[in-house]
């Protein structure tokens, strides 16, 4: 079993970026929750680097410029908005980013910037925020110098002040510039500022510090601070300064004095989330800036052009230290390239680093699935496509927002519901029109959550009930219903938080208001209707509490569980087995609280308990699933991936396989897969549940397990399709076929599909078979697999849905991929796994196409076709096969005998017979097609058409028109004709060569026995 990645590749958000020196294609950027990523053709491909670390988060990346295979990252992002994750510390690699180690600092949590002294690879310097929830000690500058194995930290303030920034003077690397940063986020407020910030300035590589102040720099409370040093000029150094006269301030004599030189809003707006400054390589008076825009000055930092560069929202900036023409840049939107200054950049359209925040699925055939990306758009996408793989074709905007929740109608998957804070739009995609049907749709931006009538926050819910999807639900601080598709809304609840108003106020900290709804608090955090029970509905607040109604919002009961205060209640899942039964889980990591918690009830909230053993902490809960087709087992969508319980939530153990580890905000069960929405990783799929639906202490202890296989459908799959861009994953081709050994089997394994009758139909084994296949040439060809694994623990093979290949001509050429065993018709089969001499059967059902329901009969009649083709090259092909070994038995006796004068009329006899065996076989086969395309000049032959013709037929799912059923007459009769006059030389000129070669003592010529396909 492996996770399939569905995409978008679509950039998130990202902070660090840097290229190598040297080496004009090569870049290494950080997602902050999507790892490493290393680009070596100039971002046309990014390749992922992080996958298989224990965290997911960069906050900052440095290249070693003495040595480019050392690379440095500082986990955990230090652009602490309210869906932060965070780290365990400094990564290193030595080998270019192939293999990474942890080198402590474990505790930073969020790292801003790390530096790598250009004369020495092992000295690092680290500015570490810290905690973003809360204090810690781990914070402030750190320092290594002998390559992480000790750190020093030589610049602090105290438990609530972090480093930010910190640079080097680019010609002086003992000239250090650093800040500090008092900065603190909580559920209900962010602050960005205090006596803990400030800039300072080392003149010993980083060993000690003075702090600048006066002489120019603004007075009073500072916030976050950026610094860049001119590597013109050393004395030239910028710093944008949050602060009530803040702003980009210069120094040109290295730091001594400063003066503001630019107080344009544009760059001190969300001074938090931005307030970084990159200066020049080669111009003094050369600085860009970043914010929503990225912004370029030539004069010194009076005035600035904006850049046309990728997204908005920018965070980073990397300017090769010898060609300013060649930069780097992250934003919101992810990592692009310019190497003409800013003027073009590659697109951020090849990253699958999406942050989503919930997630859903329709009815439609494929599925789409539906979530709202961060600093984006929401979007819909296929499941599967029928091209291979999932592309931009294949995805939309499902009527816009950025954060929140994407509902489709479950009737009809073209009408989708989905909201932004407190705004609800309902879209029509068949019409292509979107329509506001917000119940409140008032813009409250810039206002505390205390002068609101309606309460609604950055994730607000949204939801259709499943027992009648004319009613929609969304909440604030009070749940409202909507009985016509949002043209007008009833309150069924009152304020159903604890209304605490010392927690609704601006927030923004004590310099600059940053007030959106992600801070507005006291709110109904989750939403959720019991699929059993219609009318009973289960609230969960972000201030801690959990209330239920029986009666469709009549009544509501306070039923929350013994936990600790203050928790967001993220998500409420009542079972689809039973109305009295729900799992919630819990979220405090806003409270530095970083432990999980999952609360489960069987009585309606009367009783609650815990059930978190095996989530470790760091782990905290998103999202509990229960399976639809199996009660108690339970899936969690964890900040450090998805974990299951077989017992109901007694024990979990991790299910991550081959997903990355990144945030998982929600999952969904969509009849048999499990489908998640990452916050850093886009979505993924896990296909097939079946095996896991079945597992329990018996199947625990057995030494080999064939699991009943999901319903099948019975598709066509491409036979290539281009891999080499940035799409999706499609599902495995076929039916998924699971099967478990305690041990890898020494002996063969072999696998049989076996039709009603009991009727083999298609015989696989684990031994690999040689046949001689046609050589590649199209590196996009789907190469099929006939090897079916037999490795210790699980495996999975995917049958193609396919009858035993006809029999093969060893070394055939085709224009296409050859020909192949018919598709099965929709019925009942039987799986049979054979070892050691033991086997294990398990029944296989296989249903149509839901796209071409109705269509049985007609493929009853392509069917039949398609068996008389397949058996008809088979005849071909055995007598193409018998004509080569009996040339080659002739073409062996001349150069064994050729010599001697005595056997001359015999060997004389047997060319006679070659020769007419030529004949027939050019009538067969082209026997110069040494290429796919050799057609073009030499002409098909009947093996050529029918594999051309056994092709056509197999396209669709349709009954066989007119004028194939014609030529297959015709391809018939022509070979007819041609293996009666091969039966003729077999029956009458054979027999008499033979026996003349018998009379000489001779080898006797031997037809080979009649082979079957695979």
């Amino acid at each position: 079993m492996r996770w399939r990645q569905i995409g978008p590749f679509r950039g998130g958000r990202a902070l660090a970026i840097e290229g190598v020196v040297g080496e004009p294609d090569t870049y290494y950027f950080g997602a902050v929750a999507g790892g490493v990523w290393k680009t070596t053709d100039g971002g046309a491909n990014w390749i992922p680097l992080f996958d298989k670390q224990p965290i997911s988060s960069i906050g900052g990346i440095a290249v070693a410029p003495s040595d480019h295979n050392v690379i440095y990252a500082g986990t955990g992002e230090a652009a602490i908005r309210g869906n932060t994750t965070y780290g365990t510390g400094v990564f290193k690699s030595i080998d270019a980013g192939k293999t990474w180690e942890n080198i402590d600092l474990k505790d930073t949590r969020q790292i801003g910037a790390l530096i790598v002294d250009p004369r020495n690879e092992n000295v690092v310097l680290v500015a570490a925020l810290g905690h973003a929830f809360g204090p810690n000690q781990e914070r402030g500058i750190f320092r290594t110098s002998d390559g992480g194995k000790t750190w020093t930290k030589v610049l602090s303030k105290d438990e609530n002040t972090g480093g930010i920034d910190i640079v080097f003077d680019p010609h002086n690397p003992n000239i250090v510039f650093a800040s500090l940063w008092q900065a603190r986020r909580q559920p209900w407020f962010f602050s960005s500022g205090g006596p803990g910030s400030g800039l300072y300035r080392s003149e010993d590589n980083g060993v000690t510090w003075k702090r600048l102040e006066g002489n120019g720099l603004p007075g009073g409370i500072l916030g976050r601070i950026g610094i860049a040093v001119s590597g013109a000029d050393s004395n030239r150094v910028y710093a944008i300064i949050e602060a009530k006269d803040g702003g980009l301030y210069r120094s040109d004599d290295a730091g001594q004095h400063w003066t503001r030189v630019n107080d344009d809003g544009r760059f001190r707006q969300r001074a938090w989330y931005f307030s970084k400054v990159y200066a020049d390589p080669k111009s003094a008076d050369t600085v860009y800036l970043l914010n929503t825009g990225l912004f370029k000055s030539v004069d010194g930092g009076k005035t600035f052009n904006l850049l046309a560069a990728r997204h908005g929202d920018h965070h980073g900036l990397w300017i090769d230290p010898t060609n300013p023409n060649r930069i780097a840049n992250v934003s919101d939107g992810g990592a692009s390239i310019s190497s003409d200054g800013g003027k073009n950049w590659t697109t951020q359209n090849n990253q699958p680093t999406a942050q989503f925040y919930h997630i859903a699925v329709d009815n439609a055939f494929p599925y789409h699935i539906y979530g709202a990306q961060q600093d984006n758009s929401n979007v819909g996408i296929a499941s599967r496509s029928d091209s291979g793989v999932i592309g931009r074709e294949n995805w939309f905007v499902a009527g816009g927002g950025e954060c929140g929740f994407v509902v489709p109608d479950p009737r009809d998957w073209h009408i989708i519901y989905s909201n932004n804070e407190g705004y609800i739009n309902r879209y029509d995609k068949n019409k292509e029109q979107v329509q506001d049907v917000s119940p409140v749709p008032l813009d409250n931006s810039g206002h505390g959550a205390v002068d609101l009538a309606h309460r609604f926050q950055w994730v607000t819910p949204l939801m259709l009930s499943p027992h009648n999807p004319d009613v929609l639900y969304t909440a604030g601080e009070c749940v409202f219903k909507s009985t016509d598709h949002g043209q007008s809304w009833t309150q069924i609840s009152g304020d159903l938080t604890r209304n605490d108003k010392s927690k609704q106020q601006p927030s923004g900290g004590p310099l600059t208001n940053d007030i959106t709804s992600v801070e507005y608090y006291d709110t109904v955090f989750a939403l959720a209707e019991s699929q059993v029970k219609q009318g009973t509905l289960w609230a969960g607040t972000d201030d801690g509490l959990v209330q239920v109604t029986t009666d469709d919002g009549q009544h509501w009961s306070n039923v929350t569980p013994k936990m600790p205060e203050w928790s967001t209640v993220d998500l409420i899942e009542p079972s689809p087995h039973d109305g009295n039964t729900a799992y919630v889980a819990v979220d405090r990591h806003k409270l530095d609280d970083f432990k999980p918690y999952i609360f489960k009830t069987t009585d309606l909230g009367k009783n609650w308990s815990s059930i978190v053993h095996g989530i470790p902490d760091g782990a905290y809960v998103h999202a509990v699933r229960e399976d639809p087709k199996r009660k108690g087992l339970l899936y969690a969508g964890t900040e450090l991936g998805v974990f299951v319980s077989f017992d109901d939530g007694a024990h979990w153990q991790p299910l991550q396989l081959n997903l990355p580890v990144t945030p998982i905000h929600d999952l969904v069960v969509k009849d048999d897969d499990l489908v998640v929405a990452t916050h850093g990783r886009s979505f993924w799929v896990l296909d097939d549940l079946t095996p896991v639906r079945q597992v329990n202490a018996q199947t625990a202890a057995a030494d080999v397990i064939l699991y009943q296989p999901q319903t099948a459908l019975r598709l066509h799959y491409p036979e290539e399709f281009d891999k080499r861009q940035p799409v999706g994953d499609n599902p495995p081709p076929g039916a998924l076929i699971d099967y478990y050994f305690k041990t890898a089997p020494k002996e063969e394994v072999s696998l049989e599909i076996l039709d009603a009758s009991g009727k083999v139909v298609r015989r696989l084994s684990s031994k690999e078979k040689k046949e001689g296949e046609q050589p590649p040439e199209w590196p996009d060809r789907v190469e099929r697999v006939k090897t079916i694994p037999a490795d210790e623990g699980m495996n999975r093979f995917a049958w193609d849905l396919r009858y035993d290949d006809p029999i093969q001509i060893p070394g055939a050429f085709y224009s296409g991929t050859g020909p192949k065993g018919p598709l099965v018709l929709p019925g009942n089969y039987q799986v049979k796994l054979t070892v050691g001499g033991k086997s294990q059967t398990a029944p296989l059902h296989l249903v149509i196409d839901p796209r071409t329901k109705g269509q049985e009969a007609a493929l009853q009649k392509q069917f039949n076709l398609a068996t008389q083709v397949n058996d008809r090259i088979s005849q071909l092909h055995q007598a193409v096969n018998e004509i080569r070994d009996l040339k080659s038995q002739i073409q062996t006796l001349h150069k064994r005998f050729g010599d001697d004068q005595r056997l001359k009329p015999a060997l004389a006899a047997a060319d006679d017979v070659d020769h007419k065996m030529s004949e027939v076989e050019q009538k067969l086969i082209q026997v110069n097609m040494k290429g796919s395309e050799a057609n073009l000049a030499f002409p098909n032959m009947l093996n050529e058409r029918f594999d051309t013709f056994s092709h056509l037929i197999d396209y669709g799912d349709g009954e066989p028109t007119k004028p194939q059923l014609d030529v297959f007459q015709t391809l018939s009769s022509q070979l007819d004709e041609q293996l009666k006059k091969w039966a003729q030389l077999k029956n009458e000129d054979l027999p008499k060569v033979s026996e003349m070669i018998k009379q000489a003592n001779l080898p006797a010529l031997i037809i080979t026995e009649k082979k079957t396909g695979s």
